[in-house]
């Protein structure tokens, strides 16, 4: 027994415990994750007879298709701009809260549930807001200001910027927090008895130290614009100005039959995208954590 417990097997427990625990994970993960993505990755090469074909990824060249991906990766690009520019600022301001402060405790909780606000409930709430008949829209009218009917929230580059950094910002504070809680007083001791400035400190110390973790949280936030859809297909009715929105297009057509495999290109070119941006934020995050760790 004694030698059971010096080795560090735990007593009364079976090894396969542990294992049975993950198991409804995995099949969570199989059924919602790993079979879509292996039919679309199967589906983009077949036509409509289930015969082998890459007219599904010519088609992906068509003027409709590289326009939404353009835009898709331009809405993308500027909301994780503004999204870790402004997170990160407020979670350095959170970060010099007291650990265990209301305000810290509040901010941190709020952030949490806003992350989360996407999809149709923000849409609506958007819309309740600055749509035509929105308490904002209607109450700038009788000031005799000219909202143009709240037609821009139901534009990409407008409407889709201002209603994504609703959930961009929150989860750049949520992300990008732990970094800058790791940053240790000692080192601007440090610095500052060596006789180094705020600027100095910032520039030689926490900003390459931060760099990384930003960067990564930077990428987070592009894929997570990326791959949004549900608040875009609320608010964008006429047309389909993003690559999602060219997905359920295809799939959902009524009228032009037979594009649901170039719907299913569509989709492995984002899962690809997503992939590769996920991959160098596991790096980066990986290269990060070991120095934050020290």
């Amino acid at each position: 027994m004694a030698d059971r417990q010096r080795l560090g097997a735990p007593s009364g427990r079976r090894p396969g415990g542990a294992l049975l625990g993950v198991v409804p994970f995995f099949l969570y993960t199989t059924a919602f994750l790993l079979l879509p993505t292996l039919i679309v990755i199967v589906g983009a090469f077949l036509d409509g007879d289930s015969r082998f074909t890459l007219g599904n990824l010519e088609a992906l060249r068509s003027p409709a298709v590289t326009t939404a991906l353009w835009q898709s990766v331009a809405l993308s690009v500027v909301t994780a701009v503004i999204g870790a520019a402004v997170g990160g600022v407020l979670a350095y301001a959170v970060s010099t809260a007291p650990a265990g402060s209301l305000v810290r405790r509040f901010v941190t909780s709020l952030c949490g549930v806003l992350a989360q606000f996407g999809g149709v409930a923000l849409a609506f709430a958007f819309m309740a807001t600055f749509g035509l008949q929105g308490f904002v829209n209607l109450w700038l009218v009788d000031l005799g200001i000219n909202t143009g009917g709240g037609a821009w929230l139901y534009t990409w580059d407008k409407g889709l910027t201002l209603v994504y950094l609703i959930f961009q910002i929150p989860l750049m504070v949520i992300v990008f927090l732990p970094a800058v809680d790791g940053l240790r007083p000692q080192w601007r001791e440090a610095s500052e008895t060596l006789g180094g400035t705020t600027w100095t400190y910032w520039r030689r110390v926490g900003g390459p130290i931060l760099l990384p973790p930003f960067v990564g949280s930077l990428l987070l936030l592009f894929t997570n614009a990326f791959s949004a859809y549900a608040t875009a297909a609320a608010l964008i009715s006429q047309g389909s100005p993003l690559v999602p929105l060219q997905i359920a297009a295809s799939l959902n057509s009524e009228t032009v039959l037979g594009q649901e495999n170039v719907g299913k290109a569509m989709a492995l070119a984002m899962v690809l995208v997503v992939a590769v941006v996920m991959v160098i934020y596991a790096w980066i995050d990986r290269r990060s954590s070991r120095w934050l760790q020290r």
